[in-house]
């Protein structure tokens, strides 16, 4: 089915994972054997995921602190491996279709063949703003976007990507599993092995070679294991997840784009945040077009825009305004607005850093801080020695050094955005101001 791996291959891209799940941790090489074989795939029983939720703590000028749970399942090694394998294939397979539909530079997401990151994207979306002069911008993000994968719609779109009328066996043994899933709570796992349920929690249970014994797992399983029941979702975390939202959004992004295109837009989507720039032919024609686009929205199951990040714009002369569409009436704000698009912010002249972004960076350098200087049992070289590691992390790296960190992406996107932007000013007086919050 398409091109396939050979091992060569398969070990530069496969990772080795040392956290512990039900079966016993796999090195790439000894897998290899097992995961290419399609006869053993399509009998392959796999574990359930384990999950757990990470809270993200976000803040707003507009809304003050804020907080966001995010689930996140992962799965057990050789299952792991054998997604991998799989999400390389049909990658290949997708990068073909996304070259053939004139698609690379509208999804952008979870590719291997572009050779872009988010800066050169980001820099592609306000330059083309810039280009038209005068356009109208629509700036969107898809509400549970894994948690609400229509299944059926999703494998209408890989056999329409493979060529074929049905699932062959193995690749129908992996699109069950990922829809059809089932998790286990990674707290109860925890319990079982009787670790506090806290970051000191997870990393003495990663250390242990095997989450539990077959026996206790035979015994539990009947309580513990929550399938899902529902007809669409898939886990996000997994190693073919990815891959598979983009093959799920091909005919939207297609219709999309050819919408877009013809007139000197752009269409732009990363994962469920996505960018559209059309040019100013009159609020008339806008109104239409912000029509056309929801149709396209709505033809396509379970996509359904997240009100608080849909946005919409307005750039002329220099000077970006936000909109509403109500009862095919286009309404302006006064106030001077900025585009926010994958970490960057446009205010009609100057590209800077997202100051979410940037707080982000100084949360978790502040964070890091404090540990080193409320921890009173540290000796004083044992400070030392972290403040010279904290320095590394979050410091200027000098040289040839291989050590990246937020500062050194900014430099990449300085060097990218030209100096004329302000892309640079986190770098400012960087190290005095971690020395002074460290007092040394």
């Amino acid at each position: 089915m398409g091109c396939k791996m050979n091992i060569d291959e398969w070990m530069k891209i496969a990772k080795y994972r040392g956290y512990t799940h039900f079966d016993r941790k796999l090195s790439a090489k000894k897998v290899w054997d097992y995961i290419s074989d399609s006869n053993k795939i399509k009998r392959h029983g796999f574990y359930p995921f384990i999950r757990y939720t990470i809270t993200i703590r976000k803040y707003s000028r507009t809304r003050g602190r804020m907080t966001k749970k995010r689930v996140v399942c992962y799965s057990a090694h050789k299952d792991r491996y054998i997604y991998q394998y799989y999400s390389y294939l049909l990658n290949n397979e997708y990068n073909k279709r996304a070259q053939n539909d004139d698609l690379n530079c509208c999804a952008i997401a979870y590719r291997n063949n572009l050779g872009k990151n988010n800066i050169d994207f980001a820099k592609a979306a306000f330059d083309n703003v810039k280009r038209l002069g005068s356009c109208y911008i629509i700036i969107g993000d898809f509400t549970g976007f894994f948690d609400n994968l229509d299944h059926q719609y999703l494998k209408t779109r890989i056999c329409d990507l493979l060529q074929v009328k049905k699932l062959p066996d193995d690749y129908y043994a992996i699109f069950k599993n990922i829809t059809k899933f089932s998790c286990w709570d990674l707290s109860d796992l925890l319990k079982e092995n009787g670790l506090p349920n806290s970051s000191y929690g997870m990393r003495q249970f990663n250390k242990r070679d095997i989450a539990l014994s077959l026996a206790k797992f035979k015994t539990l399983k009947s309580k513990q294991i929550k399938p899902n029941k529902n007809s669409f979702g898939i886990p996000q975390g997994s190693a073919i997840s990815a891959v598979l939202s983009n093959i799920y959004m091909l005919e939207f992004d297609a219709k999309m784009n050819t919408y877009v295109s013809p007139n000197n837009g752009l269409y732009m989507r990363y994962s469920d945040d996505f960018i559209i720039v059309v040019p100013k032919n009159g609020d008339e024609s806008f109104v239409k077009d912000y029509e056309t686009i929801m149709t396209i929205i709505s033809e396509t199951p379970s996509l359904e825009l997240e009100p608080s990040k849909t946005k919409l714009f307005e750039f002329d002369a220099g000077r970006i305004s936000s909109l509403e569409v109500q009862d095919n009436t286009v309404f302006r704000s006064e106030k001077k607005q900025q585009i926010d698009y994958l970490g960057f912010s446009f205010d009609g002249n100057i590209v800077s850093i997202r100051d979410k972004t940037i707080s982000k960076y100084y949360n978790k350098l502040n964070r890091s801080i404090r540990k080193i200087v409320n921890n009173e049992y540290d000796t004083e070289t044992k400070k030392i020695i972290k403040c010279i590691r904290l320095y590394k992390k979050f410091g200027l790296q000098g040289g040839n050094n291989q050590n990246r960190n937020f500062l050194t992406y900014v430099g990449r996107a300085e060097s990218r955005f030209g100096s004329n932007e302000r892309v640079n000013l986190v770098k400012k007086r960087h190290i005095q101001k971690i020395r002074k919050k460290m007092r040394v």
